[in-house]
């Protein structure tokens, strides 16, 4: 039916890196780990599901070293397993990784301009388009709320994952991915309908 609820999910966006600060480009599975700051987020986002009664049926998350991190933490808040899932990595970024924005707008001229606008053109070369990135993570999380028809879960992942399933979800054109800011250590929940999606809140960061 219209109404009918298929999946609750709520995301969570890995603890802060030594990336985080400067905003780098990455798409390591091994590094960089989180940091105290990160590890500090992920206890506050885990007090407010337990004060919140988040409840979960799954825990899921990228195969980077800082989701699995944050997952364990959440997985040991609920005295569960998490489960990995390998399509839920970072974009793609090719040359661009480890760089700042800034960086890259100073080494690629008008780089930047095309990553952002053109989204169905690989920028560099050697990385994963935008709209091939957001088609990979709503293939991935199609695949999962179909698993989980009825369930409510706990995806744990990257600030560009969350992006690109918000766009997926919400229909929003792709080229507005890097219009929408998420946060480390932030909390976005979705609820997915037999015919729509519902973004319930976004971006939320416990004080």
């Amino acid at each position: 039916m219209y109404f009918s609820r298929k999946c609750k999910i709520t995301f969570i966006c890995n603890g802060a890196t030594i990336y985080s600060e400067d905003d780098r480009f990455t798409d390591s599975e091994s590094y960089p780990p989180i940091n105290d700051a990160g590890q500090e987020e992920i206890d506050k986002i885990c007090e407010f599901l337990k004060e919140r009664g988040v409840k979960n049926d799954k825990i899921y998350t990228s195969p980077a070293l800082r989701a699995t991190q944050s997952a364990a933490m959440i997985a040991k808040l609920f005295k569960q397993d998490y489960e990995i899932i390998k399509e839920l990595h970072p974009r793609k970024c090719g040359s661009f990784n480890g760089l700042t924005f800034e960086q890259v707008d100073e080494k690629y001229p008008d780089a930047l301009d095309n990553l952002i606008n053109i989204p169905g053109k690989a920028v560099p070369e050697d990385a994963e388009s935008v709209s091939d990135f957001i088609n990979r993570v709503s293939a991935s999380i199609n695949k999962i709320i179909d698993e989980n028809i009825g369930n409510r879960i706990i995806i744990v992942t990257h600030k560009d994952v969350i992006k690109a399933a918000i766009c997926a979800a919400l229909n929003i054109p792709h080229s507005s991915l890097h219009r929408i800011y998420i946060k480390s250590g932030s909390a976005t929940q979705i609820s997915y309908y037999e015919k729509w999606s519902s973004l319930v809140y976004c971006d939320y960061k416990p004080l």
